[in-house]
């Protein structure tokens, strides 16, 4: 066992190829071997100095978590690290401008799509039996069986902060939050 282990190591260590460097000068490698047997290729990173995830970049992470083929190469980070200083130079020149703005009290104003609220009654009046001068008229609650109208009048006249009955004696509409 511990012949299998030391030849595992040195093999390791033999078959692993450089893939690249990045700025941080975090070096990554990559090795197939042979897993439940399939060949699968490993990824890795040696950090340099402090062992720091943070220091990996978005690109590499992506090549070592599989979610791209290929490794990314030197033009392409140089060109993404071009584009990162671009946009961070645009936020910087975007924040001196809105604070010109706020100084000098000058904020345009921005509206987006119609100014006007749309008009909805042609489309209202397509339906049968609405109109605006027709008044609502109040829904009526359908009251027990074994209610009365004297029961009615007291609940409308005294209505609680809190829920009153359950079950067959409670009254839809009868309770108002506490106000």
């Amino acid at each position: 066992m511990s012949k299998r282990l030391m030849e595992r190591m040195l093999g390791m260590f033999r078959s692993r190829t450089q893939v690249g460097v990045d700025r941080a000068g975090n070096h990554y490698f990559s090795r197939v071997e042979e897993v439940d047997g399939a060949m699968k290729e490993k990824r890795w990173v040696e950090f340099k100095g402090d062992r720091d995830p943070t220091t990996v970049p978005v690109e590499w992470i992506c090549w070592l978590n599989g979610q791209r083929k290929k490794a990314p190469t030197p033009e392409e980070l140089a060109e993404l690290e071009a584009r990162r200083v671009r946009v961070k130079q645009n936020v910087e020149l975007l924040k001196k401008k809105e604070e010109e703005e706020r100084r000098a009290g000058v904020r345009p104003v921005k509206t987006i799509g119609k100014t006007d609220s749309p008009n909805l009654r042609s489309f209202t009046q397509q339906f049968p039996g609405t109109s605006e001068n027709k008044k609502k008229e109040p829904e009526k609650v359908s009251k027990p069986n074994d209610a009365t109208d004297a029961e009615d009048a007291r609940t409308d006249n005294d209505r609680s902060s809190e829920p009153t009955g359950t079950g067959a004696s409670f009254k839809p509409g009868t309770w108002l939050p506490p106000s």
